[in-house]
């Protein structure tokens, strides 16, 4: 059964909305005190029993397959918070935020090819504008050094994996809540992000009040109010829309920074977020 995505403005602002708890999460990674793989490996296991109450009776109507593509799902969502966490071990913040939002120029050619999305010429316009925006608010920050190379790669990588979790959501949205689709791919993400912490960090557990912050606001904010409410719209709004819109991410953060760590915000990265929002604005208004 596929459902009708009508693109309508209130999903649009929810969207946005979802995207700015998701900006939340550099913040609270950086507050955490365990190292960032096992941060993002508690940031889903503590979202699993805040979803539970609210879809356990709806979960024995789930058939097999649909339990497999969700897990599976989580495990794109794992690669994605692996790699981009690794990332940052090899190349700057910058790049790694610059590369990793890079999954319009996957979701997009997948959208009109397999899921028949139609779009026309001014949402290619609108989809560049935005990416040169994003481009105009991060090249005062971008490193292009050789040294970056391996970094830089990974990030890419993250956006593969990011955008792989955004189709497997968007299709399973066409019968199944976002409260269940998050709830069962949780536990792909814990699986495959425990695998990946035990052979890179080790395994630490939060004992403090001030380790167990952080990670209980990741599960809030950054898990289920963000991933869970962009998995929401993406039963309301098409594939492509919602990644796009997931590239004023950088915008976000950079207000976050501005309001919390007294970054100055200069002229090229203004022009860069007026140039980004105005390149949604002309996608939103011309997908049919």
């Amino acid at each position: 059964m596929n459902i009708t995505r009508n693109n309508e403005t209130k999903y649009l602002l929810l969207v946005i909305l979802s995207i700015c708890f998701l900006a939340t999460g550099g913040i609270l990674v950086k507050l955490s005190n365990l190292p960032p793989i096992n941060t993002g490996f508690y940031r889903v296991l503590f979202s699993i029993p805040i979803l539970l109450p609210f879809i356990w009776k709806d979960l024995l109507h789930i058939n097999k397959k649909d339990f497999i593509v969700m897990f599976l799902a989580g495990v794109f969502l794992a690669g994605d918070l692996s790699l981009w966490n690794i990332s940052f071990n090899f190349t700057s913040v910058a790049n790694a935020n610059l590369l990793a939002n890079f999954t319009p120029f996957i979701v997009i050619p997948i959208s009109y090819f397999i899921f028949n999305e139609k779009l026309t010429k001014y949402f290619y316009s609108g989809a560049i504008l935005t990416i040169i925006g994003v481009i105009i608010l991060m090249i005062g920050k971008i490193e292009p050094n050789i040294n970056n190379f391996f970094g830089d790669f990974l990030a890419l990588l993250t956006s593969i994996f990011y955008a792989s979790f955004l189709l497997t959501v968007y299709k399973l949205r066409d019968r199944i809540s976002s409260a269940i689709i998050m709830f069962v791919s949780a536990f792909g993400t814990v699986f495959t992000l425990f695998i990946v912490l035990y052979i890179t960090e080790g395994i630490h557990i939060p004992r403090t009040i001030p380790d167990l912050l952080p990670l209980l606001g990741l599960a809030l904010m950054s898990q289920i109010m963000g991933q869970g409410l962009l998995a929401y719209c993406l039963g309301k709004v098409n594939a492509t829309l919602s990644s796009l819109i997931c590239l004023t991410q950088p915008i976000i953060a950079s207000f976050y920074a501005y309001i919390l760590f007294d970054e100055i915000l200069s002229f090229l990265e203004i022009l860069g977020m007026i140039i980004c929002i105005f390149g949604v604005y002309i996608a939103k208004k011309t997908i049919v």
